[in-house]
């Protein structure tokens, strides 16, 4: 029952997200987070509890608002132990255009990131800003999303030079037959999904077995890519943590592996996290048949929403996702542009000092994952 109650409070809160389950708690407890609970219930102030079980005598239905916030300390020992990091990965969830709500969650946000010794709490809500390609013909602007930004900034929250997820994404609808999802797509993917079983191309649903071969190609894709991904160990506890909701599809042809996609689902959402491919078999379109048997797979656990995962912050051949976003254009998909993500500094001085050296260790690190991977592939 301790498995599902945080899933089971949030689900029906809007734009409850992949990033706020009791899973992704997990998955980034076993890598040095702490994972703190805060619900905001109908009658009574914010509880904030470290384990769900905690929030047991909550019914599905009765809070106004929840937040999943991740904790990490930034040192053990010394005068500044008590700092430490907070990170609220695609919430709050609330109804973000409740005014007196939204004043409410934020001022509990601030006193609780001030209470834990926090450098800055971030957070990126799917809070929306617009629908469709900026100054296109689908633009469709969202005045809440302003009104949230305004009043972020007046409150002193700052946008993140640090942006953990992705600002804007590729969403489409997966209702209706398969010959529904073809009709919505661009006549090109259309016919490239259609080539593949034409080529001898099939897909199949992977198998625990089938993981060190997922892992060595998707390293594969992110050195041939320029992307940085984490070691193995890193991606068999998130599938098996994740094994209830997701699953990875694997397409093949003439006996070899050549392409597939990790699919994840919560509350009426598919996601497409992760990708991965090789050379092999390329002018078959792998990915396009891949992409059409994740909408079937996603309307088969009853989502309504497949979310592509990321598209460009500028909108033209300059941004490096510019080849990848026309792909997902292509699919049928919609940009869905969001606030992305904001810190709240308690404290700015500390705030200035991590953040001006937090950057540069990161680029090592991400360097060294690179040198990492590829020595691996090497091995």
């Amino acid at each position: 029952m301790t498995e599902t109650i945080w899933n089971n409070l949030i689900a029906d809160l809007p734009e409850a997200h992949l990033l706020q389950t009791q899973e992704w708690a997990r998955v980034k407890a076993a890598y040095g987070w702490q994972p703190v609970y805060l619900a905001w219930p109908q009658a009574g102030g914010m509880r904030a509890v470290e384990d769900p079980a905690g929030l047991a005598g909550l019914q599905p239905g009765t809070l106004d608002a929840a937040a999943l916030v991740l904790k990490k300390r930034v040192l053990s020992r010394g005068f500044a132990a008590r700092l430490c990091i907070l990170y609220c990965p695609k919430g709050p969830l609330l109804r973000w255009q409740d005014a007196a709500l939204r004043k409410r969650v934020l001022d509990d946000l601030q006193a609780f990131a001030r209470r834990q010794g926090a450098i800055f709490l971030k957070m990126d809500p799917d809070v929306v800003l617009g629908l469709g390609v900026p100054g296109g013909a689908d633009d469709q602007p969202d005045a809440l999303g302003g009104q949230v930004q305004a009043e972020l900034t007046a409150r002193g929250w700052q946008v993140s030079e640090e942006q953990i997820q992705f600002k804007n994404t590729v969403m489409l609808t997966v209702d209706g037959s398969d010959e529904d999802l073809l009709a919505r797509m661009k006549q090109k993917t259309r016919y490239n999904v259609r080539l593949g079983p034409k080529k001898g191309l099939s897909v199949r649903v992977a198998q625990e077995q089938d993981w060190p071969a997922l892992y060595r190609m998707y390293a594969e894709t992110s050195v041939r890519d320029g992307f940085v991904i984490r070691d193995e160990a890193y991606y068999r506890v998130v599938w098996k943590t994740f094994a209830s909701r997701s699953a990875a599809l694997i397409a093949e042809g003439e006996g070899e592996v050549v392409a597939a996609v990790y699919l994840f689902h919560f509350a009426g959402r598919a996601y497409y996290l992760y990708g991965m491919s090789r050379d092999a078999q390329r002018e078959k379109m792998p990915n396009y048949l891949l992409q059409f048997e994740a909408m079937r797979w996603a309307r088969e656990q009853g989502c309504q929403l497949y979310d592509l995962w990321g598209a460009p912050d500028v909108f033209d051949e300059s941004d490096s996702m510019w080849g990848v976003f026309r792909f997902k254009e292509g699919l049928g998909g919609r940009v869905r542009r969001t606030l992305g993500a904001w810190d709240y500094a308690p404290n700015g001085l500390w705030y200035w000092a991590y953040t001006r050296v937090m950057p540069r260790v990161l680029d090592w690190m991400r360097s060294r994952g690179r040198r990492r991977t590829q020595q691996g592939l090497e091995a």
